[in-house]
Formats: C-alpha cells, sequence, structure tokens
C-alpha cells in the first residue's frame, strides 16, 4: 500500500536510504552517503515522500520536490517485484510532467525510467560527485502542456 510518510516510518526509510544508495552507486564513496545523512533526514518532515508499505515495513519510497523526482528507492530484496513502478505511477497520477536526474552509471536505474516513458533530454556532472548523470523527462501524452 502506498501512503505518504509518516514521522514514526522516518527511521525505516533513513536506513533504506542510506542501504539503497550504498548499493546503487558503490562508484561513490560510501562516506558521501554517509556524510549527506543528517542533511536528508532533516529534511524529510517538509518533504512530498510516499512510502509502499507492505505486512508493516517500508519496502520502498518516493521523494518529489514539485515536478521533481528525488529520487525511487526499493530494498534490495523486493525489487523487480513493481515496487518502484507503483510509485513512478502514483507519482504520475496528478502531474503532466516529471523529470529527475540519474547517475550514467546506474545502468539499471537509467533503463527502467526509460522503460517508464522517461526521456533523456541532456547530460551533466554532478558537481558534488563528479560523476556523470543523465537528466530525464516525462510528459503525459494525453494532457497538452
Amino acid at each position: 500500500m502506498i501512503k505518504k510518510l509518516q514521522p514514526e516510518m522516518i527511521d525505516s526509510v533513513m536506513d533504506l536510504w542510506l542501504r539503497a544508495n550504498l548499493r546503487a552507486h558503490d562508484f561513490i564513496g560510501a562516506a558521501y552517503w554517509h556524510s549527506h545523512y543528517d542533511m536528508v533526514r532533516g529534511m524529510l518532515p517538509d518533504a512530498e515522500v510516499y512510502v509502499f508499505e507492505e505486512g508493516g515495513a517500508v519496502r520502498g519510497f518516493i521523494g518529489l520536490t514539485g515536478d521533481f523526482i528525488e529520487g525511487i528507492f526499493v530494498d534490495a530484496p523486493y525489487q523487480s517485484k513493481g515496487i518502484g513502478k507503483a510509485l513512478l505511477d502514483y507519482a504520475k497520477q496528478n502531474r503532466n510532467a516529471l523529470s529527475l536526474r540519474v547517475y550514467k552509471k546506474n545502468v539499471r536505474a537509467a533503463t527502467f525510467y526509460l522503460r517508464e516513458g522517461f526521456a533523456a533530454v541532456r547530460e551533466q556532472v554532478d558537481e558534488n560527485t563528479g560523476e556523470e548523470e543523465l537528466v530525464m523527462r516525462w510528459t503525459n501524452d494525453e494532457v497538452e502542456i
């Protein structure tokens, strides 16, 4: 079930955030993710975050700032089971367009977004990590923008 982040879920969401970033971005030193942990945790209560909860446990979540996807995170044992797609579809429901940035080396995520209708609109370098990333965009073909 997808629902809005509740304060009691923050610890679970942050644990998932850290594990997922370390796993998906092994080309970036672990210290980078650990050093951003407290900052991200502090932003969560004011952010637009939706969690996928199953059996009382957080299995994944999506963070949004307006029409920008800050990230989709799914716990490793639950990847490729439709959770990421469900979270993305949930975000698409009330938006005419979405954009995001994904590291080029995170091929699995980039492939997922392409399969879900996103297009790469440009490449750039993340000034925080020095890694190349793709800027991707999705638009609702049923609505004129």
